[in-house]
């Protein structure tokens, strides 16, 4: 299986132990990568869409050349890819309109044809589940962990999870965890925000998510979060410290991404998962880790 790799801006900054987890992780499951490196950020839903359209439509016209679909590792990327392409497939005239205005002096045209699809989406989809099961080198057993989708990787329906067979989606990364071996501690917050979007304009608020996902999930005994998202980690764990502070509370939940929480399964050690470069402490998953080696 090969795939158009798009890391994202996240995983190689503000999370830069998500690219090299990723990549191990990809290469440990048989999954070939063609990293799309002359490619911009896709506006992580910030960017308002006459702007982030076109960028977007160059690189799903990029992949489509390479006859590639994308691989993405970010929840963000999903999302705001998976809304511009259900608007440049579903009208021919306004994906007219781009491929004029902005991809034909490049000679770029983009036709339609370009899938997306997140890694924990192509683990059910693509790769297989009893696969995936027959390569666990160590069950996550006494781990107990909490699902965050965010806001981007369920909606909007009509792009994401448009089929009776693909709103399983909805429930992937819970299913995930008890593939992988760990207890699911499910919590209300998992498919709502995780504040990052209003950090700059409304800090409070921000914090304050961010106290209630986690202070939630660790109140109902979750020795850690995994995340799909690495802005759903900047915001979860680079920012935990902080809404304790403001919450007057400890917390101390360690939040790992998705290809981390994999990689520990697949038998990677914690170190070559980059577990150290954490904000929150990942010294408790760390020794349950160690118990099971």
């Amino acid at each position: 299986m090969k795939y158009a790799f798009y890391p994202g801006c996240v995983s190689r900054g503000g999370c830069p132990e998500l690219y090299p987890s990723a990549v191990k992780v990809s290469a440990k499951l048989g999954l070939e990568l063609e990293e799309m490196k002359d490619v911009a950020c896709t506006g992580a839903g910030v960017l308002p869409q006459y702007i982030s359209d076109p960028i977007n439509a160059r690189t799903l016209a990029k992949a489509e050349k390479l006859g590639l679909p994308i691989m993405t590792i970010c929840s963000t990327c999903q999302g705001v890819f998976a809304q511009a392409n259900y608007r440049l497939k579903s009208d021919p005239e306004y994906r007219e309109k781009i491929n004029q205005e902005y991809l034909s002096e490049e000679g770029l045209e983009y036709k339609g044809t370009t899938e997306v699809k997140h890694l924990l989406w192509i683990l059910f989809e693509d790769f297989g589940i009893e696969r995936l099961k027959s390569m666990i080198r160590r069950p996550l057993k006494g781990l107990r962990v909490s699902p965050f989708y965010g806001c981007f990787l369920r909606r909007p329906p009509e792009a994401i999870t448009p089929t009776k067979e693909l709103n399983a989606r909805k429930n992937y990364l819970d299913e995930i965890i008890g593939i992988l071996g760990a207890e699911c501690v499910d919590f209300s917050g998992k498919g709502k925000c995780c504040g990052f979007p209003i950090l700059s304009a409304n800090e409070e608020n921000s914090l304050a998510m961010v106290g209630k996902h986690t202070g939630e999930s660790k109140q109902k005994g979750a020795d850690c979060m995994v995340t799909p998202c690495p802005l759903c980690h900047l915001n979860l764990d680079g920012n935990q410290p902080r809404a304790e502070a403001q919450e007057g509370k400890d917390i101390g939940l360690p939040i790992l991404h998705l290809p981390q929480f994999l990689g520990l399964a697949l038998g990677f050690e914690p170190d070559e998962m980059n577990l150290k470069r954490h904000i929150v402490s990942t010294e408790t998953v760390e020794s349950k880790i160690e118990m099971l080696t």
